[in-house]
């Protein structure tokens, strides 16, 4: 008998380049039958290889604020100066509705406000960085921001870091395999 309740919330929040997306995807691969991954909205330009609504919804910064009047997002953000995240509504629905639970991978103002919503049908979990300087190098190894983009995302992920004690699972991802191992771990606990 499967004894898994079905439309919990699994939040992945971390500073950018901390592993977090690496994480998920291995998740996900691990998961399949249990998780669905909600695809969040942002107004960033599309990476290369990057697909709309597996992705990222990618809208522009004018149907993003259409669809904040209209009521469609759960959280969201203005993380930069027209630079909005968020998630929407018809997102969690759609995957509750299919009888499987909600995995993200959003920044951590959006995991902290997930986690306020729906409490304890969430588990949050902080993805920590071996250190700094590491964070550093991952973002730059990406090759997908300009010096002062970087800088923008280096100071954001500094005050971000502080905010780890405000989640209820902390993993530190300096061997990915080890990090994914304990996310399956604290994962399968809470939906079972």
């Amino acid at each position: 008998m499967d004894t898994t309740k079905v439309g919990k919330l699994i939040i992945f929040s971390a500073p950018s380049g901390a592993g977090k997306t690496s994480i998920v995807r291995k998740l996900m691969e691990l998961m399949p039958d249990k998780l669905a991954f909600s695809v969040s909205a942002c107004t960033r330009k599309q990476r290369p290889g990057e697909v709309h609504g597996k992705d990222y919804y990618f809208l522009s910064p004018e149907e993003f604020k259409a669809n904040i009047e209209k009521g469609a997002f759960i959280e969201w953000e203005e993380v930069y100066e027209n630079g909005f995240y968020g998630t929407l509504k018809s997102e969690i629905e759609r995957i509750r509705n299919a009888g499987k639970n909600v995995l993200f991978d959003v920044d951590v103002e959006g995991g902290l406000s997930l986690k306020r919503i729906y409490q304890n049908d969430a588990l949050a979990i902080f993805v920590m960085p071996p250190d700094e300087d590491v964070l550093e190098t991952r973002l730059r190894g990406r090759g997908t921001e300009d010096e002062k983009s970087l800088q923008k995302r280096l100071a954001k992920a500094k005050k971000e870091l502080s905010y780890y004690k405000k989640f209820d699972k902390v993993i530190l991802n300096d061997v990915l395999e080890h990090a994914v191992e304990e996310a399956e771990a604290c994962v399968k606990k809470f939906i079972m």
